[in-house]
């Protein structure tokens, strides 16, 4: 189980908090833990936590995962490089005229970038790849392992992933081995630091003389490959899960591959409608049932189910039958199946059945509505 905060006290935000609330929660803690205003010995942890927090719940996909899985199935889902992808701390940075990856007598956010946003623009793993699947209500019930057919790229086991037929690489002219390429700028007191994937090399540092034949260079080649995958029981429409090291390997063979990133949808039931654990099912009765009371026969994922209808139940009524509904993830309880009745009038009636409703409305009490209000 995880033992990180919650994101939302983290920021001191509500779970509703619009975007504009949570970046203006974020722009004040980040004023008061940044490593160049406090020097406090916990304020680059507090600090790394409050733009851990601010990166999740300003995504609204993240953010979406985050309400429904919580962090232990968060974690799940995404690595740190995830969780840090596509938010532009620079800009927010300048706008609160604060430095971005100060040097020289103030390092200490420089260390912050490195090991927090994933030291820049250079990849520190290969592109994840995603992945739709498909499943029904009895795999969400059950659990269920499902092989996947996926197209990604390996490392060239032909050259080990060097790109070079020889394994040899010259460093690099223009980045100097080191990958990436380096613009500072100076604003005031403050040094902005912005790394790039060096262009030449494309970040791996060096330079290839002699190409790999199988990978021309690459380092990499296009295969398809199998994959088995277990989802667990009691997933929910739109749940990710992630298999790690089976995305693409990336160009630079130091680096270790991406992830695959499975998205799961629920195909709808003829039968049942879900409602979190619990399944929820209509289910027709005759009149003479609903009057006189009797056993009934109602589907389950597991079969079909007796349900007792005691005499004089009315129509839109509620039954429970306990555990024939689905498991909760987080906890593993099973929930609910529930029944509504619906009380079937009938369209056609024989002579005998008109008779004998004709004799039975004739037996009814004759104090009705009117009579109880206007006597």
């Amino acid at each position: 189980m995880s033992t990180k905060r919650d994101y939302y006290e983290i920021l001191g935000v509500s779970r509703d908090a619009p975007k504009s609330r949570i970046k203006e929660a974020y722009r004040r803690l980040a004023l008061q833990y940044h490593p160049d205003r406090n020097k406090a010995p916990d304020a680059e942890e507090k600090f790394k936590e409050i733009s851990e927090a601010y990166a999740v719940l300003s995504d609204e996909e993240k953010r979406g995962n985050y309400d429904r899985f919580g962090h232990a199935g968060f974690e799940r889902m995404y690595s740190s490089e995830d969780v840090f992808r596509n938010v532009n701390f620079e800009d927010l940075f300048r706008e609160m005229g604060l430095g971005f990856g100060a040097f020289g007598e103030e390092p200490g956010f420089h260390s912050i970038f490195e090991n927090v946003f994933g030291g820049g623009s250079r990849r520190t793993q290969g592109e994840s790849l995603r992945i739709p699947l498909d499943i029904t209500l009895i795999d969400v019930s059950q659990g269920v392992e499902k092989t996947l057919n996926i197209a990604r790229f390996k490392s060239c086991t032909a050259c080990n992933g060097s790109g070079s037929q020889d394994g040899q690489k010259a460093v690099c002219s223009r980045c100097h081995g080191a990958g990436q390429e380096q613009r500072i700028r100076s604003m005031g007191i403050s040094q902005f630091i912005t790394l790039s994937t060096c262009s030449v090399c494309h970040g791996t540092g060096g330079i290839i003389r002699n190409p790999c034949k199988t990978c021309h260079g690459s380092s990499r080649i296009k295969t398809s490959e199998r994959i088995r995958v277990k989802i667990p029981p009691g997933v929910e429409d739109g749940f990710v899960l992630r298999v790690k090291g089976k995305g693409n390997a990336a160009e630079d063979s130091r680096v270790p591959s991406g992830d695959l990133y499975v998205v799961v949808t629920v195909i709808e039931h003829d039968l049942f409608t879900r409602d979190g654990s619990y399944l929820l099912i209509d289910a027709e009765i005759s009149f003479s049932v609903a009057a006189l009371g009797g056993i009934i026969d109602v589907p389950t994922l597991k079969g079909h189910a007796s349900l007792k209808i005691p005499a004089g139940t009315q129509t839109h009524t509620v039954f429970r039958l306990r555990g024939n509904g689905l498991p909760d993830l987080s906890s593993h309880h099973v929930g609910d199946e529930l029944v509504r009745v619906i009380v079937k009038t009938p369209e056609r009636l024989s002579k005998k059945q008109r008779n004998l409703l004709e004799t039975f409305a004739g037996e009814q009490p004759t104090k009705g509505f009117f009579k109880r209000f206007f006597r």
